[in-house]
């Protein structure tokens, strides 16, 4: 960090924080580890914007990892909560807000004929792969490199996210026992899929993937890809599994299976449909749902599921998102601020690849495409890592990694893009 930006607060408390928890935070990425410098410690978020504890303000494109599409505390949103606060936080029992925000989740993700809430997106997906075995009463699962569903032993294979951020193997201290039913191939390739079927007759309970990867930065679906996928696993007698939990109410209000018209069987969510607050989901075909406690015998509880105040912001939220026009002007915003970026980088004669759908969007510092995780690490992240601090330094604050997502908001102006615009043209002029 340099002296144009004054972050002494910060390195204080990060200090400090070294010594209380591991690596100084609660989630590894939030670290800096892969961008250099100490992490910037917020102190409040308001629409599109974070200040630090040192008073300095950033445009933010990483809205709590996804779930401020609507900007950082939004007044009709934190309203409803105040209003709800009162009545208390946590039931431990049953409420109508449960009820009314998967009324709303059901009318508008294709797939979900019933849900079950819980407390986190990991969580989410630990629940829908002991789903996804207790309905096929087969042990093995299909993902794809760089893809991240949590930090569950099963899920942490080739995984995106911290994992690739990091350069970490697969974990220590999850057994090869777990890991061993749990088969991988690269995003984007039919073939190998249909290899794994063709190895493992009757013994793959399903596939679950990022419909569109947001954890090994951004990756596109190609076309034929999810469609394909549909029909394998209809072929072999396995479920369909997208992991919405960033691109739910995101790239449209029905989530990436509206978007592209596939039709999963089951589908985890998370995010945007806590509003800000602590939640995830699952949800699908009533059939398969219903194999779950207290109607069926696969087990799972949570004693924070559904609580008041995750309901209540998630309602509140999806009541925004419907609004007409919302997603027509997250779609123009992020689309001016992706070619924005990648103007910049070509005007520096920076190599660059980048998409976006949406609210969401990622850029590789490498001649594109890429299609999968391993053409996604050819990107130069040692530039990314210097772009990453010019970046700070002028107010705006990014992703502090290479492999992840960006998220847009409702509240990011035009002159919100157009500073952000000007800061990547000045960044990439500096790292040329």
């Amino acid at each position: 960090m340099t002296d144009a930006l004054n972050t002494k607060r910060s390195g204080e408390i990060f200090g400090s924080a070294k010594n209380l928890m591991p690596g100084g935070v609660s989630s590894p990425v939030r670290a800096f580890k892969s961008v250099e410098g100490d992490p910037i410690v917020f102190d409040r978020v308001k629409g599109p914007y974070a200040w630090d504890v040192d008073g300095n303000r950033y445009i933010d494109y990483v809205g709590s990892w996804g779930p401020a599409i609507c900007g950082h505390a939004h007044p009709e949103v934190i309203a409803a909560l105040q209003e709800t606060l009162e009545k208390g936080t946590s039931f431990g029992a049953p409420c109508v807000l449960e009820n009314h925000l998967a009324e709303m989740v059901i009318d508008a993700v294709p797939s979900v004929e019933m849900v079950r809430f819980v407390n986190s997106g990991t969580e989410a997906c630990m629940a829908v792969l002991r789903l996804m075995r207790a309905f096929t009463g087969r042990d093995k699962v299909i993902k794809f490199e760089g893809c991240y569903h949590g930090h569950a032993d099963m899920f942490l294979v080739k995984a995106g996210s911290g994992v690739a951020t990091l350069g970490l193997p697969d974990s220590p201290g999850v057994p090869r026992s777990t890991t061993a039913n749990t088969l991988t191939a690269p995003y984007n390739d039919l073939e190998a899929v249909k290899e794994l079927f063709a190895e493992n007759p009757d013994a793959i309970s399903g596939v679950i993937l990022e419909p569109v990867v947001g954890n090994a930065g951004f990756i596109t679906p190609e076309p034929g890809f999810l469609e394909g996928l549909r029909e394998l696993t209809q072929e072999n007698g396995a479920l369909l599994v997208f992991d919405e939990v960033m691109t739910g109410f995101r790239i449209s209000y029905g989530g990436a299976q509206e978007r592209f018209g596939v039709t999963p069987d089951l589908t985890t969510m998370g995010k945007v449909i806590g509003g800000g607050l602590p939640v995830g989901a699952y949800g699908g075909r009533k059939e398969i749902m219903s194999m779950v406690s207290p109607s069926g015998p696969m087990y799972q509880a949570g004693t924070l599921s559904g609580n008041p105040l995750a309901m209540t912001a998630g309602i509140k939220t999806l009541e925004l998102l419907k609004q007409e026009g919302t997603y027509e002007k997250l779609e123009a915003i992020t689309k001016k601020l992706l070619d924005g970026i990648i103007s910049a980088a070509k005007e520096s004669n920076i190599a660059i690849h980048g998409q976006s759908i949406s609210a969401m969007f990622g850029f590789y510092l490498c001649d594109g495409p890429v299609r999968n995780f391993e053409e996604a690490k050819s990107a130069d992240t040692d530039r990314f890592s210097k772009l990453h601090r010019l970046m700070l330094q002028k107010g705006v604050y990014l992703a502090p990694s290479a492999f992840e997502a960006g998220f847009t908001s409702l509240a990011h102006s035009e002159d919100d893009i157009n500073s952000t615009i000007k800061a990547f043209k000045e960044s990439f002029s500096e790292i040329s």
